[in-house]
């Protein structure tokens, strides 16, 4: 199912922050910041250390996407 990290993006945006700031300040590698902009999954421990520094909810940060895919059963 894709996922959608917009929600993450908006949030720093409004705090007024890069991903350089995320990468650091979480404790996260630049991959997977690279995965999280090209909209592909990372790790839900990932996903927490990124939560934690920000104090939110992983629902905060990202949505998963309907698949395009329709199945005829």
């Amino acid at each position: 199912m894709p996922v959608s990290y917009k929600k993450l993006w908006k949030i720093l945006i409004d705090k007024d922050m890069k991903k350089q700031d995320l990468q650091k300040s979480a404790g996260i590698s630049w991959g997977v910041v690279t995965k999280l902009s090209k909209g592909e999954t990372v790790s839900m421990d990932v996903l927490i250390k990124i939560c934690k520094y920000l104090d939110c909810d992983i629902g905060d940060i990202m949505e998963l996407l309907p698949d395009d895919k329709k199945t005829n059963e």
